[in-house]
C-alpha cells in the first residue's frame, strides 16, 4: 500500500512539472458601444505622471497592439482624433495564511513530541493513529505574499464626454511585477470586445516563456 502510494506521487510530480502555467484574470466591462461605428480614431489622454513614463509606454504599446487589431486607428494629430483612451494600473500585496498537511521529518526520531521550527508550528490531525506503518501527518501554516494586479481602459468620445468602453480586469498571483502581467491583462481586456455588457468572466491566457 504505501509502495503503490509513493509511485502514484512521483508520477504526479512528473506530470505537473510538464503543465503549463497560466494568468487567469477576473474580466468586467460596461459599454455603451455604438452598433455601427465606421471612424474609430483614437489619442491616448495621460496624466501628469504618465508623460515621459517609458513603464508607461510600454503598457500604451500593448493597448495599442490590441486596438489596432480591432481595427482602431491611432490619429497621427490628437486633435484629429473622435476618441480618447486612457489607462490605469495599479498593484497590491497581502499576505495569506495556508493550513498544509505535511510529513514529519522528525519521525521516528521524536515520535509523539510535535516539533516547532522557526517558521512554522506543527501539530498532529485529529485523525493520527499511532498504530499506521507511515509517517504521522502533521500540519504547518504557511504565509504566503500575494499580489493583486489590476488595470483599467476607458475610451470615450472626445466631443461630449460620452464613456464608451470601461473595462476592468483584476490577476491575482504570487508576481508582483506588474510587466510580467501586463501583456495577459491587456490581452483578456479586449478578448471579446466589447463583450457581455456588466457580465463578469473569467479569463485564462498561457504563459508564454
Amino acid at each position: 500500500m504505501r509502495r503503490t502510494l509513493l509511485i502514484l506521487i512521483a508520477l504526479s510530480s512528473v506530470l505537473l512539472s510538464g503543465c503549463a502555467s497560466f494568468i487567469r484574470s477576473d474580466v468586467i466591462a460596461f459599454h455603451d458601444w455604438p452598433a455601427d461605428m465606421p471612424n474609430k480614431v483614437y489619442a491616448f489622454d495621460r496624466k501628469p505622471d504618465q508623460q515621459n513614463n517609458l513603464e508607461h509606454q510600454n503598457y500604451e504599446n500593448l493597448v495599442r497592439a490590441e486596438l489596432n487589431r480591432l481595427g482602431f486607428v491611432e490619429a497621427q494629430n490628437p486633435r484629429g482624433a473622435i476618441l480618447k483612451v486612457a489607462l490605469d494600473y495599479r498593484v497590491d500585496a497581502r499576505d495569506v495564511r495556508v493550513v498544509e498537511p505535511v510529513a514529519d521529518p522528525y519521525w521516528p526520531y521524536y515520535y509523539g513530541h510535535p516539533y516547532y521550527g522557526p517558521y512554522w508550528r506543527g501539530y498532529y490531525g485529529p485523525f493520527y493513529d499511532p498504530f499506521w506503518y507511515g509517517a504521522p501527518v502533521r500540519y504547518r501554516e504557511a504565509y504566503y505574499e500575494v499580489f493583486k494586479r489590476q488595470l483599467n481602459v476607458q475610451i470615450t468620445q472626445i466631443r461630449d464626454g460620452k464613456k464608451l468602453y470601461d473595462v476592468t480586469v483584476d490577476s491575482d498571483g504570487g508576481n508582483g511585477s506588474l510587466a510580467f502581467a501586463m501583456p495577459y491583462m491587456v490581452k483578456s481586456a479586449f478578448e471579446d470586445f466589447p463583450g457581455r455588457n456588466g457580465i463578469p468572466r473569467r479569463v485564462k491566457l498561457e504563459i508564454k516563456e
